[in-house]
Formats: C-alpha cells, sequence, structure tokens
C-alpha cells in the first residue's frame, strides 16, 4: 500500500488505527516513544505505518500551505572541502529565500543515509539534498528510488549533487558537472606539455566519480596515440594520505613517470610532499595536478593547475531547482529525459605553476 489512500487522500493516524485494530491513543503512544507500550502492539502499529508509508510529523502535511520551507543537506564527511562549498552555496540561495537549512552527515554508510532521509522526511522537510559521489551499484540505484518515491509521497523532493542521475521515472533532480570531460581537459594539457609517463590517482575504483576521472584521463591518451599504462594507476581514498602513500610507493619501486595526475587537489597536495620527500622538484622534476580547485590549490607551493567545478554554483542550482518546482516554474535549463530531471555544469582547467614539460632525463 502507499500513503495516499483509495480517495485520493493522505493516510491519517486514525487510518493506522483501524488497520492495527488500536485507538487513536494507543498509536499516538507508539509514535511518540514517550510511553510505555508492549512490544507486541508496537510491532503491530510500526507494521500498518510502514504499509500505509505513514508520515508522523504534522509539518509534512503543510508543505503546501505554510510554514517556513526546510532543506535538508546530507553530505558523507562535513569536513570534506569540495562538497562544503556544494553545502555553501544550498545554504546561501536558502537564506535569501528565507529558507532553513539542515545538514547531516551520513559517514558513507547507508544505514546512516536511510535513517537521516527517513527523519527528514517525518520533519516535513521542502528537499533532501545528497552530495557526494556514491558506489553506483544496483542496490544503490533500487535505494535512491525508494528514497525518491518516499520523499515525493510526502510532497518532499530528493536532489542529488555530484551523484549519476537515477534510471527510470524517478521523481529526483539531479545537479552534475563534466566530471570526465574535465579530466579529458587536464590529460590533454599534460600531454600537449610532453608528458607521456603519467600516475594517475583517480579514486576508489567502484566511486562514480572515480570512474569518470580515469575514463576522461584515458579518452584523452587516446586522442592524442599515446598507450594508455594501466600500472601507473593507483585506486584510493580522496585524502592527502593516500596521495602521499601512493607516490611514495611509486619512488620506493622505481616506477618511471613524469607527472602525476592526482584526483583531488587534496590528493595532490599529498602526492607533492611525497615528492618533495624523495628529492625531487615540482614542477622542475615531475609536473602534478589535481582536480576540485579548492582553496587550497592556490596556497600551495607552486600553485596547483587544477580543475575548476563549480561547486557553490552546483549548490545554487539545486536549491533553485526544488523552488522552482514548488512554484511551479519550468526552471529554465533543465532537461527532462528518463533519468528525470538533469543538469550538468561545465569544467574547465585553472592553468597555474605546477606543470612543465619533462626533462630529457624523464623519459620513458
Amino acid at each position: 500500500m502507499s500513503q495516499r489512500r483509495a480517495d485520493g487522500g493522505r493516510a491519517t493516524i486514525r487510518d493506522v488505527a483501524e488497520l492495527a485494530g488500536v485507538s487513536v491513543a494507543s498509536v499516538s503512544r507508539v509514535l511518540s516513544g514517550n510511553y510505555p507500550v508492549s512490544e507486541e502492539l508496537r510491532r503491530r502499529v510500526m507494521k500498518v505505518v510502514q504499509d500505509l508509508d505513514y508520515v508522523t510529523n504534522a509539518h509534512a502535511r503543510s508543505l503546501a500551505g505554510g510554514g517556513t520551507p526546510t532543506v535538508a543537506i546530507l553530505i558523507n564527511n562535513i569536513t570534506g572541502a569540495a562538497f562544503a562549498h556544494v553545502a555553501k552555496g544550498v545554504e546561501g540561495a536558502a537564506t535569501l529565500r528565507g529558507w532553513l537549512s539542515l545538514v547531516g552527515t551520513t559517514g558513507d554508510d547507508p544505514e546512516r543515509e536511510l535513517a537521516l532521509v527517513t527523519l527528514m522526511r517525518q520533519q516535513g522537510v521542502a528537499a533532501v539534498v545528497l552530495l557526494g559521489g556514491a558506489y553506483d551499484y544496483d542496490e544503490y540505484q533500487v535505494r535512491m528510488g525508494r528514497f525518491a518515491r518516499s520523499l515525493d509521497a510526502a510532497g518532499s523532493h530528493l536532489v542529488l549533487v555530484g551523484r549519476p542521475p537515477l534510471e527510470g521515472a524517478v521523481p529526483a533532480t539531479t545537479v552534475d558537472y563534466d566530471n570526465e570531460g574535465g579530466a579529458y581537459a587536464m590529460a590533454s594539457h599534460l600531454l600537449s606539455a610532453g608528458h607521456r609517463r603519467v600516475l594517475v590517482l583517480p579514486g576508489h575504483a567502484e566511486l562514480t566519480t572515480a570512474q569518470g576521472r580515469l575514463a576522461g584521463a584515458r579518452r584523452a591518451f587516446e586522442a592524442y596515440g599515446v598507450p594508455f599504462d594501466t600500472g601507473l594507476v593507483r585506486h584510493g581514498a580522496y585524502d592527502y594520505e593516500h596521495g602521499y602513500e601512493a607516490v611514495r610507493e611509486a619512488l620506493e619501486s622505481g616506477l618511471s613517470f613524469t607527472a602525476v595526475l592526482a584526483g583531488t587537489d587534496v590528493v595532490a597536495a599529498g602526492a607533492m610532499q611525497a615528492l618533495r620527500a624523495g628529492g625531487l622538484r615540482v614542477p622542475e622534476d615531475v609536473s602534478i595536478v589535481g582536480y576540485d580547485d579548492i582553496p587550497l590549490a592556490s596556497q600551495l607551493t607552486p600553485q596547483l593547475t587544477t580543475v575548476h567545478v563549480p561547486y557553490e554554483e552546483m549548490g545554487r542550482v539545486a536549491l533553485r531547482a526544488v523552488a522552482d518546482r514548488r512554484e511551479g516554474h519550468s526552471g529554465g535549463g533543465r532537461r527532462k529525459g528518463r533519468d528525470g530531471e538533469h543538469l550538468v555544469l561545465g569544467t574547465h582547467v585553472v592553468v597555474r605553476g605546477s606543470v612543465r614539460p619533462p626533462t630529457r632525463t624523464q623519459g620513458d
């Protein structure tokens, strides 16, 4: 069953009580959690609540009417610099409209993510914005589809930022960026400078973000007619430690490379430090590039050549998409296909001082 009854109305607490065969007061006690109830009663009531997809919070039933709209921003790791800028964009755009923002962290835990989405749905938020890459398994598609339909039934909306669009007719909005195109442009920049042996640190192999960046790099090598050496690919986390350890191990193993293409600016910072610890200069001995263009990129020495991703603008666009949907606007640049509403923002290379042509001694 769904939350909408046969007569088109939304399920009420009386519907729950009737189907569970108990009083409205008993349902209220179970849902509030403030009164002792038997385990058998709790199971019976919660079974009906789940079957009816019942939203307990009264705010969810007044979304179309009044109150201050609230948007929930769920992020894997709140300390991650890139998507902190997305959250800033969402919050700034919400503030301009007089909306409230809530921020929660999932820790890349599906169970935590489910609990937070469920809680936000019960709180009657206008939208749930999920930030960051995803492990695009079949189970992920199913889970996100359920989230989207559940939120839609409650008058809310799911927005995915920096994640792949969902398959099929799913009521969700995706705000993404040209991830693969950015990696293609950056790898092309290295190749045009004469580099052929490039150590690539794209991220975890199962992560959609890393898959796109690796695909872009490979496509650039193909376009330049240069063989792509998979032995120069090192997968790992988007953190300083991975950048440092991957380069350190490559140097210790005697691997030949003249440039490093890091999956993020933070990874590039770790890689840069490992090069220096190994007695190499950047860019005189080894060139290095990043991805994201967070403030750190211009604070490194030398300043980092990187791919600019419009993270803050993505946040603003995500909020505008929700506001337009609530207000019945067309949304302008959004396109709707089998994957639902999907908007892709552009990326571009920011050239700074971390790339030079390879020296003669750095050849293959």
